[in-house]
């Protein structure tokens, strides 16, 4: 599931950084419209877990007999989008390639620059899901608990700040002088 879990990683932060800006004017999107549905959806997922049960919830199925489907589809959402890279991440990489620069080869750079710092990312996101099982036994089940509440309040703050980073985006296009 680790190995999973970087994988997509990779290339969901890859593809936001080179395609992503494409996409969003297609759809004529803006990065703070984004921000804020990206930042209601880390709000709703930190909400549900602050409100979960202390005992975590055991899967209707082993692991094991989980089919290559099912695996996928359970590594990608909700471990991979937008626990781990959500919307925050998304934009950063939006951000970064929506300033292309020009000519040939500053683009290659630029492109191998990101799929290298992307690459990192995901090489950290696989170590830390790799060893979070033995991170856990040794919190025990009190030290889990905290932890994931924690987790789910700092997850709440992080997706407010989101969704206010972009509101005060729309809001100062909708009321320029009210920002000065």
């Amino acid at each position: 599931m680790a190995k999973a879990v970087a994988v997509d990683s990779f290339l969901l932060l890859l593809a936001s950084a080179l395609i992503g800006s494409y996409v969003l004017d297609f759809f004529g999107l803006s990065i703070p419209a984004v921000q804020v549905a990206g930042g209601v959806v880390v709000c709703s997922i930190a909400w549900s877990m602050l409100n979960s049960p202390n005992s975590p919830p055991t899967l209707a199925r082993e692991p094991s007999t989980l089919t290559s489907a099912e695996f996928s589809q359970r590594a990608f959402y909700p471990l991979t989008m937008p626990l781990t890279v959500g919307p925050g991440s998304i934009a950063v990489a939006l951000t970064l390639g929506a300033n292309q620069p020009r000519g040939l080869r500053s683009l290659a750079l630029t492109v191998l620059a990101h799929a290298i710092g992307i690459f990192i990312v995901a090489l950290s996101v696989y170590f830390c899901y790799r060893y979070a099982d033995r991170i856990l036994k040794k919190l025990g089940p009190t030290g889990t608990s905290v932890l994931i509440r924690l987790s789910a309040f700092i997850l709440l703050c992080i997706g407010v700040q989101i969704c206010w980073n972009g509101l005060q985006a729309l809001l100062v296009n909708v009321f320029p002088n009210a920002a000065s």
